[in-house]
Parts: C-alpha cells; sequence; structure tokens
C-alpha cells in the first residue's frame, strides 16, 4: 500500500493539477493524506471537490509551519511506501513504479530521492535540477556531504519504507528542514538510492517555502549547529539506547 503526504497551506492555484498528477498512478487501495495548515483560500473545498475516498483531510486549528505539518501527515501513514508531495508541482507519468523498483531493489535501501525539471506558474518549463548523483561512498562521507550541502535532497522527490519513519520521528523541534533530517538518518541507518532522472516537474513561483536564493553564512552555520546537534542526539538514542 502506498501513502502519499502532502503538507499544504494557500495552495489552491496549483492543488488540482498536482491531485490530478498523483491519482493517476496510485491504486484503488492508496491514500492521500493532506495536513492543511490552516489555509486562507479554497484549497480544502477543491480537494473536497474530488470526492475520492483516498484523500483524508486534517485540517490544523494554528499554523504549525510546513516542517511540523509535513511531520503531522506522515504520522497518519499507514502504508509500506510513502512518498512526500508539494502542493504545487506534477508527478511525472510512470513516477510511482519508477520509484519504487529502486525502493524495491534491495532491502536495506529505506529512501529513493531522484532529480526534478522546472516549471513556472504557468506550467511552462524553465530548467532542469541535475545535481543529485547515485553515490557509492561511504555512509560517513554522505552524511558529512549533506551537512556541507553537496549532496542536495528534496523531500518533494522522496519515497521511502515506512520503517524509517520509526527512525525519524519526532523530527526534532526547530529543525528547519524535514527533508534533510530524513536524507540524513536514512543514510545513516541504510541505503539511499540517487535515481539520476527526472520524475517531476517542481514549480517555482513566488510563494515557494523553499528559499530562492542562498542564505548568509551565518544563518547557515547556526541551522547546522542545530541539525547536529540533534543529529548525534538521535543516532546515540537509536544505537545504544533502542534495539534496532
Amino acid at each position: 500500500m502506498i501513502s502519499v503526504c502532502i503538507a499544504t497551506f494557500n495552495g489552491s492555484s496549483y492543488i488540482e493539477r498536482q491531485l490530478a498528477s498523483i491519482l493517476d498512478q496510485i491504486g484503488p487501495m492508496d491514500e492521500i493524506i493532506i495536513c492543511d495548515d490552516a489555509s486562507e483560500d479554497e484549497t480544502i473545498s477543491l480537494i473536497e471537490s474530488y470526492k475520492d475516498n483516498r484523500i483524508s483531510i486534517h485540517i490544523n486549528k494554528v499554523r504549525l509551519g510546513h516542517v511540523n505539518n509535513f511531520a503531522k501527515a506522515l504520522s497518519y501513514a499507514t502504508g509500506d511506501y510513502i512518498f512526500l508531495s508539494d502542493q504545487d508541482d506534477i508527478w511525472l507519468p510512470g513516477r510511482v513504479d519508477k520509484m519504487l523498483l529502486s525502493l524495491t531493489s534491495d532491502v536495506s535501501v529505506l529512501l529513493v530521492a531522484s532529480n526534478f525539471d522546472l516549471i513556472d506558474e504557468f506550467d511552462k518549463h524553465i530548467g532542469e535540477f541535475r545535481k543529485l548523483k547515485p553515490e557509492n561512498k561511504s555512509k560517513l562521507s554522505r552524511v558529512l556531504k549533506i551537512f556541507l550541502g553537496k549532496m542536495p535532497y528534496y523531500g518533494c522527490t522522496f519515497v521511502f519504507k515506512k520503517e524509517l519513519l520509526e527512525l525519524c520521528l519526532p523530527i526534532p523541534a526547530k529543525t528547519e528542514s524535514h527533508d534533510i533530517w530524513m536524507a540524513l538518518i536514512a543514510n545513516t541507518f541504510g541505503v539511499v538510492n540517487n535515481l539520476n532522472i527526472a520524475t517531476l516537474q517542481h514549480r517555482i513561483h513566488q510563494l515557494n517555502v523553499t528559499p530562492r536564493k542562498r542564505r548568509s553564512a551565518l544563518v547557515i552555520v547556526k541551522s547546522r549547529i542545530v541539525l547536529i546537534k540533534a543529529y548525534v542526539a538521535r543516532v546515540f538514542k537509536l544505537k545504544f539506547k533502542k534495539p534496532l
């Protein structure tokens, strides 16, 4: 069974195209879990208009922010294989099959990520993202590259096994990026496959949550310190305080 977790907030402009591209690729027993962060537009009514029993909607009474909103969506997932999805992208045909084939290729694979194409608010192709390369390096090397920002991971490209949730959740407080957190944990305790192909169209527009410009060095350093502390604490807990 597949679970697709989507965090929405004022996504009425694009949510219909995203849902259509997902529903075409999942089966009758799969599920789409949507956690909405108190949207003020027509996002909820547009989703409800589908009247598809595969879609479940959870509305936050107060805003949680995108990281905690994704964490909440993940907590409802019941599938063996879990996809993350932004509210404004478009999945390319065949994405689900290609990603699952890679994920189930070996029992040690916990997560699969891919590259993507770029589109604007009018669905026009404006570029390609091909920075995620297949890696055969050691786990330590991969983890260090993630911390240094040399192995870019985007949650919207993820599919992973449910076992990863037991390792990743709860996402530590003040963590700015759920996708980097999950990539770190997956690379530490299992294998991550990086697909060099595009499996979705990632939309660039004025309301993107992901920053379009590089942050200052000070902000990045502070963020990394928080992440390192959380990572060390979680690894210690999982390795020495919990049987794996």
